[in-house]
């Protein structure tokens, strides 16, 4: 059996679409010096066509305050992160969440209750761009780290099937962020790539601790996610330009609602996206 960093060095360095490379690289130009490495995530992975949508990237930094001329973004990522910006390039729209190279290594771990990282990292990823072999090297050993902690965190359970853990541990993920999108996501994350899922967890359960026998802590997860979600969106409010029209973007595109940003709600982002978000939970359109 393949060893899990073996695996996830494969899986990082697999062929991307030209334009997902040049983007990355673009966004690691705006960092010159600090920039260390860029990866790109999320459904856009499985897209063939890529007008229109908005892809994923994570930017990897030596440290935030390198990163940012300003003090407060540095201190507001060192604090909150990630700090998440738009961008375009060459007529494709973006996002990425900028983290320091300890940080990402820290949230791929059982180091924090916070879902956010580790979540994300034990789905497909790719290492689009590394300034150097070394950061690299880094890359790989933090995403290695990510599948482990997330079966961990779900606890296995007598008897139950290898992609039934994963699609119970993703469940419990999404169930302590805000999330728009529909019931059923955490099985067809698992169901679009169920080979996959069985080669990254056999690796995975081979280094996980005795411990992984039994879960707990989503309780308190649930409740310091969900806070967690509303003040990075009133920090989205102040670091990204538009923060409101993608918060409403990706709401519709998940949940099927109609929401329309009033004029009021640009010129006061984070008191629009305070009030919005608790509506949108009573509403069910995010969970």
């Amino acid at each position: 059996m393949p060893a899990l960093t073996d695996l996830v060095r494969e899986e990082l360095s697999a062929p991307v679409d030209p334009r997902v490379a040049a983007m990355a690289a673009a966004i690691a130009a705006e960092y010159p010096g600090s920039a260390r490495a860029v990866l790109f995530y999320g459904s856009c992975l499985r897209e063939s066509e890529l007008d229109g949508l908005m892809l994923d990237f994570y930017l990897i930094v030596s440290d935030y305050g390198d990163a940012y001329p300003k003090r407060w973004m540095a201190v507001a990522n060192r604090l909150i992160p990630p700090n998440v910006f738009p961008f375009q390039h060459a007529g494709l729209i973006a996002k990425y969440a900028v983290l320091s190279e300890a940080d990402f290594h820290r949230l791929n771990s059982a180091e924090t209750r916070n879902v956010s990282v580790w979540a994300r990292f034990a789905q497909p990823s790719r290492l689009v761009w590394a300034v150097d072999d070394t950061a690299q090297e880094r890359a790989i050993a933090a995403v290695s780290r990510a599948a482990p902690t997330l079966l961990a965190a779900a606890g296995q359970i007598d008897g139950e099937e290898l992609l039934d853990w994963w699609r119970r541990a993703f469940s419990l993920t999404y169930s302590v962020e805000l999330r728009a999108e529909r019931s059923g996501r955490a099985q067809s994350v698992v169901d679009a790539e169920p080979d996959r899922y069985r080669r990254f967890g056999e690796a995975a359960a081979a280094v996980l601790p005795a411990s992984a026998a039994s879960s707990g802590g989503w309780a308190r997860r649930r409740i310091e996610g969900k806070l967690l979600s509303i003040v990075r969106l009133a920090k989205a409010s102040l670091t990204y330009a538009g923060g409101i029209d993608y918060l409403a973007w990706k709401i519709n595109r998940h949940a099927g609602t109609k929401i329309e940003i009033k004029p009021w709600q640009r010129r006061w982002p984070l008191v629009a996206a305070l009030t919005l978000v608790p509506r949108l939970v009573r509403g069910g359109a995010i969970r």
